[in-house]
């Protein structure tokens, strides 16, 4: 069992609804109101003790910080801009309150700094620190990306160097994600698809192209953060820059690198280098 394939036994059970013009399978759902000039995007993303973070390597404002950014991150992939986030957390009896104040404090400098409103959600208990967040923004109508929708010949980009947060938990460090906000935003008219990359770039690759129905062969133009290899770039998660495809006549935002094209082929198959690539980046159901 993999996510893929548990996502896949779960869509066709989900049920459908008119308004809802994207559901299961992108980084954000997306939701037309009815007379509106906006659709609505909503994302969900759990922060779990011992999966996510380490209570001896993070700070609770760090933990806070990372709660959001993920949330965030996913509004940045679908071009949208956030308005407001919702955050249920279960704490454990090693949450002391200056602990709660320092991860709610993390939380809300990040949500002041990108205008996200915390507007609610709901407090448990549990044997180990457990949060969901959920975050809503808004992306003028018709124009937010997606995974499924890149085509053979549009070129492959990342929109930063990749590998930092491999590099930075081989070490014991904190890598703290940035989610790309304004650049979503500029990728309106010029992306033709895009995701962010939280699983690794083979994995997150191999899924966009899922989605189009396509292929992608990747050049050896990788960008490497400071001290990364090129398998911590290829397969490292929690980089959470951007990735996105374009037309070649689309010129790229500046920062961004260009490392492949998308071709024709059995959609979800990648090639580096001219050789196969299997996708091995972070899984949670993956077996060891």
């Amino acid at each position: 069992m993999n996510e893929q394939w548990l996502i896949s036994r779960i869509t066709p059970l989900a049920g459908k609804r008119r308004e809802l013009v994207c559901g299961i399978g992108d980084d954000c759902a997306v939701y037309r109101a009815p007379g509106t000039r906006e659709d609505l995007v909503f994302t969900t993303d759990m922060l779990i003790e011992d999966v996510h973070f380490r209570m001896s390597t993070h700070s609770p404002e760090e933990i806070g910080h990372k709660a959001l950014a993920r949330g965030l991150s996913d509004i940045a992939a679908m071009g949208a801009e956030p308005k407001f986030c919702l955050l249920s957390i279960a704490l454990s009896t090693a949450a002391s309150k200056k602990w709660i104040d320092g991860f709610y404090r993390g939380m809300l400098k990040l949500a002041a700094r990108t205008g996200t409103v915390l507007a609610g959600g709901d407090l448990s208990h549990a044997l180990e620190i457990c949060c969901d967040i959920t975050v809503s923004g808004a992306v003028p109508r018709n124009r937010a990306l997606l995974r499924s929708t890149a085509k053979p010949g549009d070129l492959i980009y990342v929109s930063g160097p990749l590998g930092a947060a491999a590099v930075a938990l081989q070490a014991g460090k904190v890598h703290l994600p940035q989610p790309r906000l304004e650049l979503g935003v500029q990728l309106r008219g010029k992306a033709s698809a895009a995701m962010d990359l939280s699983d690794g770039l083979s994995t997150d690759l191999q899924r966009l192209c899922v989605a189009s129905g396509v292929s992608a062969a990747l050049n050896e133009d990788i960008p490497l953060a400071a001290g990364a290899t090129i398998e911590q770039a290829l397969h490292g998660g929690e980089d959470y820059e951007l990735l996105f495809t374009a037309p070649a006549k689309k010129k790229a935002p500046a920062g961004c690198t260009m490392v492949g094209e998308i071709i024709e082929g059995k959609p979800g198959a990648l090639r580096y280098k001219g050789k196969p690539l299997r996708a091995r980046g972070y899984d949670h159901f993956k077996k060891s």
